[in-house]
């Protein structure tokens, strides 16, 4: 025991340091929105979910078999955390355990977020085990090698699909891997491991494609999708010594294949993420997995190249005490009036709010998956999320959740009141988490599983005609679908744009729809308005008549000629 703490053994005590501190965080620091709703994958394990693979289900799943609460949503995520430095430390191939720690103080964002439950964690550490693994197959393209390297690219790819980037610029590096067979039998075996999701997503019409390429990015690009994101990449290494960190990883000159795979994984992950602001807003922590190529380059820089640890040195102290604060401020809401991260407190208290007014009704919110699953987990009571077009889809738009709701009385919770325009909310609930406008809902019914495909998914019309578009009609129920015993549930469309123009149309009876293949939509363009519009065929949607159409079928283009 004595070794563990002496010579050369400090770093273990800075490492079980780290995982008493992120254990502590876990514990006691209440679920992020994002944390929540994976927690409710982990009750539905399946291959694959609508926004993530299963990695991150399967995690929570194990964590929350030994504890029923944060700490066991939290509990993988922590293990892995400390691994990935483990195995960051072993890929350093000239060491300065004092260069280690100063890197790893100024990087306040591995501290705080090294605990929490997203998909982020098991694809950082999964890459670090991947490159770990590749080093090995460079020196021996031996059958253990070979083997392990298919297993941790599948690995990554589970975790998060940002993964297949590391292998892409990884194969940039050195093209000579495409003339070793047993490199392609490491893809095979990836490939094999892998094939459950791509099955998973084949029989859901691939919707992750469809909603990270098509439906979440932006129509337009905007000046501040590309400085927002530059500035994220300096906050989410740092906070004060992140763009240090990059320029001494950029500028370290590679010695090696290996090096040659970390500085174009993290020249080309930054660089691709870079372009796709032009597409779209790129969230900071989309380009997390290429932590272990920045510390290895920044860290030989320093002791390799002699660059200067100077301001390393300067500022670490502060960087920790900036984290302190940080950590004390998850855990205990000591700034009421301040809105940093609000979702991580008060959380029981909105949620036993809602419940009481629920009075043991199954709560259904409209077009949010952050708050049915905050609620399910605070209050252990039944809720659904239920979204509408143009609102983002989530996994509730495939979980057979509607079957055990329909006819039941619920109460529906919204974000606004203009959801109940024409069928006005009963209650409004104020609360530290925003307001919830609440209505009881007599006999819910909705159809999310029934979804209408398409013939063509795109078309040029003029102002003065109209398209009609021919739906093949899937029900995805594994029962006899039920409907209400009045207002009956209309098939139409929505048509919008990325100016706020929103039209809705009903045009036929469901319960008719589907004794049918297939429907017959005539869709008409907005009056006076061209250009380029979304539409969507839509199910009309409690609360009658004003809530709107949920998503029923894939996102149809349309443009619109003078």
């Amino acid at each position: 025991m004595i070794r563990f703490f002496t010579k050369d053994q400090y770093k273990n005590g800075v490492l079980l340091l780290w995982a008493v501190l992120a254990l502590f965080q876990a514990g006691f620091t209440e679920l992020m929105d994002d944390e929540a709703y994976y927690w409710v994958y982990s009750r539905h394990l399946d291959w694959g979910y609508f926004d993530h693979p299963p990695m991150i289900a399967l995690l929570i799943k194990a964590g929350y078999a030994l504890f029923h609460n944060e700490l066991g949503v939290r509990l993988g995520m922590v293990a892995l955390n400390v691994g990935t430095l483990i195995l960051t430390d072993r890929l350093i191939p000239q060491k300065d355990n004092r260069v280690f720690y100063l890197i790893l103080a100024g990087m306040g964002a591995m501290q705080l977020g090294g605990m929490l439950a997203v998909p982020d964690l098991p694809l950082i550490f999964f890459a670090a085990l991947y490159f770990y693994i590749y080093r090995g197959f460079l020196e021996s393209q031996s059958w253990k090698n070979t083997l392990l390297l298919g297993f941790s690219m599948a690995l990554m790819f589970y975790s998060k699909y940002h993964g297949i980037l590391l292998v892409f610029f990884t194969v940039l590096s050195n093209l000579s891997l495409l003339r070793l067979y047993r490199f392609w039998i490491a893809v095979l075996i990836t490939t094999a491991l892998f094939f459950p999701h791509l099955y998973w997503q084949y029989t859901h019409g691939f919707p992750s494609l469809q909603y990270h390429l098509v439906e979440r990015n932006s129509n337009r690009y905007h000046y501040s999708h590309t400085l927002d994101y530059v500035l994220g990449q300096v906050l989410l290494f740092g906070p004060l010594v992140g763009w240090l960190i990059l320029y001494y990883a950029f500028r370290t000159p590679v010695v090696n294949a290996f090096e040659r795979a970390l500085k174009f994984s993290l020249v080309g992950v930054l660089v691709f993420f870079l372009f796709s602001t032009f597409k779209g807003r790129v969230e900071a922590n989309w380009t997390v997995m290429i932590f272990t190529p920045m510390f290895i380059l920044a860290h030989q820089g320093i002791v390799r190249q002699g660059y200067s640890p100077k301001i390393f040195r300067y500022t670490w102290v502060i960087s920790l005490l900036l984290v302190c604060v940080t950590r004390v401020y998850m855990v205990w809401d000591f700034m009421p009036g301040v809105r940093v991260r609000p979702e991580i407190h008060h959380n029981r208290e909105w949620t036993a709010a809602i419940a009481e007014k629920a009075g043991g009704r199954p709560v259904v919110f409209l077009n949010s998956y952050q708050r049915p699953s905050k609620y399910m987990f605070y209050t252990g009571h039944e809720s659904y999320s239920l979204n509408t077009i143009p609102s983002r889809r989530s996994q509730y738009n495939f979980w057979h959740t509607e079957e055990d709701l329909w006819g039941k009385e619920v109460l529906i919770s919204a974000p606004d009141a203009y959801y109940f325009e024409g069928a006005k909310a009963e209650d409004t609930l104020m609360t530290a988490q925003g307001d919830f406008y609440n209505r009881i809902e007599k006999e819910y019914y909705s159809y999310s599983l029934i979804q209408f495909i398409p013939a063509e998914e795109s078309f040029t019309i003029h102002d003065d005609r109209s398209v009609t578009v021919r739906f093949a009609v899937k029900n995805g129920y594994d029962v006899p679908v039920k409907f209400p015993a009045s207002k009956f549930p209309e098939i139409g469309y929505t048509i919008w744009n990325k100016n706020d123009f929103k039209k809705e149309v009903h045009q036929q009876d469901l319960r008719e729809v589907l004794k049918q293949d297939s429907v017959d939509i005539v869709i008409y363009p907005p009056a006076g308005v061209w250009g380029e519009f979304k539409v969507k065929a839509g199910i009309s949607a409690p609360p009658y008549p004003s809530s709107g159409m949920t998503h029923n079928s894939p996102v149809i283009k349309l443009h619109v000629e003078f």
